[in-house]
């Protein structure tokens, strides 16, 4: 059942930290001061993905972790894309939606068909993976729902369009990893695509059920559970664990999604608009404080 919404005191503004898209899914992430919203995201987020060669299942952080390390860049509006990483050259790929056709998947399930954006980019993302791999692109007309209380649209993110992480969840955790004598973690290891700033409480954006920032609009879906992605280090693209996982695990489990840890929260697109760092945002909350 719904929960009924209302206008929750807010003690101060709560802005927009920092705006993050990932044109490929599972690579490093693109900072941006000002970004569109459209039906999937933040533009140019997770068009792309890595699968295998061979049976088009999708790469993950989760199994190769060295896809953290690989530094994607939109070139011309997304007509190219460039592709960097440590230790080998970077190259440039001609961006076709209309390539060969290529059956994908994810978690197991059948997404369609993509488009695979050609040798070059296999061969590069083979040898830094060390994986027989191809570089796909979502079709035009590309439909994927998501799913939770606003299932919305996605493209190749895991199941919804965006996450949203505040810097005072961050900070509740950090105190609390330090706390056990751990190291804390910075947010890109969440990898959200937005950061607020000024929520009163940790994980306020759990109670959040409409958010307009810029001239858009963001409707709450599901509390983000976490799989073995946040134990990488981000930058270098090893393993970093146990924490943040070990600490989350202390106090944000959730029993309706198989016991697993979350930290911030999946949301729908619901009006396309743009949306810049500094934004105020005007949140509408749940009328139920979410412990």
């Amino acid at each position: 059942m719904r929960e009924a919404e209302q206008r929750a005191p807010e003690p101060g503004p709560i802005t927009v930290q920092r705006l993050t898209y990932y044109p490929v899914k599972g690579c490093a992430g693109t900072d941006v001061r000002s970004a569109g919203a459209g039906e999937t995201g933040l533009l140019h987020d997770r068009v792309f993905m890595v699968v295998d060669a061979g049976d088009g299942s999708f790469r993950s952080q989760r199994t190769l972790p060295a896809m953290a390390a690989v530094r994607p860049s939109v070139v011309d509006g997304g007509a190219r894309l460039r592709l960097a990483a440590d230790g080998v050259e970077s190259i440039v790929v001609d961006v076709d939606p209309d390539a060969a056709r290529r059956a994908v998947s994810m978690f197991g399930r059948p997404l369609g068909e993509s488009a695979d954006q050609g040798d070059a980019a296999a061969e590069w993302f083979s040898e830094v993976l060390g994986a027989r791999s191809r570089l796909v692109r979502v079709v035009p007309g590309f439909d994927r729902d998501g799913w939770g209380e606003t299932p919305g649209k996605v493209a190749f993110a895991d199941a919804h369009a965006l996450l949203i992480a505040s810097q005072r969840s961050l900070d509740d955790l950090n105190e609390r990893i330090e706390a056990r004598g751990g190291r804390p973690v910075p947010m890109d290891r969440f990898r959200p695509n937005i950061v607020l700033d000024g929520c009163a409480e940790p994980h306020d954006e759990d109670r959040m059920r409409r958010l307009e920032i810029g001239t858009a609009r963001f409707a709450y879906a599901v509390r983000a559970t976490r799989c073995a992605v946040p134990m990488v280090d981000q930058r270098t693209g090893a393993r970093s664990g146990p924490e943040p996982i070990r600490t989350l695990a202390t106090y944000r489990r959730e029993p309706e999604y198989e016991n697993k840890v979350s930290f911030g929260m999946k949301a729908a697109v619901v009006r396309h608009g743009v949306l810049s760092v500094g934004d105020a945002v005007r949140a509408r909350w749940a009328s139920e404080q979410i412990a």
